[in-house]
């Protein structure tokens, strides 16, 4: 005797991983509306218990461009490629901050939501994904602020060129169109390597302290307090060079100021490790998440 089993169709199969190569791209895209509630929530909830609240947005890069005008431009007599100083570093510091702040944040995603990963199911790269897009909206608050910095600097060059030292100029150029493509890459390379840390966290809980004080020190061999022609001339140049960051923030404050020159190899070199560290940290961070409740 034949039993009819009516056709049943369900809205979510959860199947076990057979590869660390199947990332489940398309489960991420289906749940796309989980992905925008995590973001609004990040954004509002940081600053929603402070005094000031979003205005730490603009706070933050101005108090470190102050900082590093007076210390590194004037006290140290750092060059700045002839770009005036605050424009300098101000292109620098937001450019490294939203790099540094996809990193932080992620490389602790395992231990941070332990609780609800064992709890609950949805895929869970939209846990890092949430925090890139977040800091992303403080990226555009910050970069808002640049513009009014730099288009002040743009009208004394050209109409007031008296009120600016010797030699300083701003002369924007057509690699300003690159500006989107440094921003995912920057991104991508933030979100690659915080994939990467937080999958090696879930054993090596000593890696979250590292990641703390070891951005403060990957930022002096970044050029954001000096131009990479600078880092050329001593002997840690290769330190420099070998930084994926060295060619985006290079390219970003070349595009906007015109000062220094634009570097081709290591603007490719930050491309191409950008990608290999992105996918490198995508497949561990996919092979981990099966067990890592075990560990945390």
């Amino acid at each position: 005797m034949e039993l009819n089993t009516p056709h049943q169709e369900w809205d979510l199969e959860i199947k076990p991983h057979d590869t660390v190569f199947n990332l489940h791209l398309k489960d991420v895209w289906n749940y796309r509306d989980l992905l925008w509630l995590l973001v609004r929530r990040d954004f509002v909830s940081f600053y929603k218990q402070t005094v000031l609240g979003p205005l730490w947005f603009f706070i933050q890069p101005i108090f470190t461009t102050i900082v590093f005008t007076f210390i590194f431009g004037n006290l140290a007599g750092i060059s700045t490629d002839n770009i005036p100083k605050p424009l300098f570093y101000m292109a620098g510091t937001i450019a490294w901050n939203y790099f540094a702040d996809c990193l932080t944040k992620t490389s602790t995603v395992f231990k941070d939501n332990a609780n609800i990963f064992g709890k609950v199911y949805f895929p869970r790269l939209i846990m890092p994904l949430s925090i890139v897009f977040s800091n992303l909206v403080k990226f555009g608050v910050q970069f808002a602020l640049f513009l009014i910095v730099f288009v002040y600097y743009l009208i004394q060059y050209h109409y007031f060129p008296e009120n600016l030292e010797p030699g300083e100029k701003v002369e924007p150029n057509l690699l300003l169109l690159l500006f989107p493509v440094l921003i995912i890459f920057m991104a991508i390379l933030g979100l690659g390597l915080g994939l990467i840390i937080t999958a090696l966290t879930t054993k090596y809980r000593d890696l979250a302290f590292v990641v703390t004080f070891g951005m403060q020190l990957l930022m002096y061999a970044t050029p954001v307090i000096y131009p990479y022609a600078e880092a050329l001339k001593k002997s840690y140049h290769l330190v420099v060079t070998l930084n994926p960051m060295t060619g985006l923030i290079e390219t970003f404050r070349y595009g906007f100021t015109g000062g220094g020159q634009f570097y081709l190899w290591p603007f490719i070199y930050s491309i191409v490790a950008s990608l290999v560290l992105f996918m490198i940290g995508l497949i561990i961070f996919n092979k981990v998440e099966k067990d890592f409740v075990d560990t945390v």
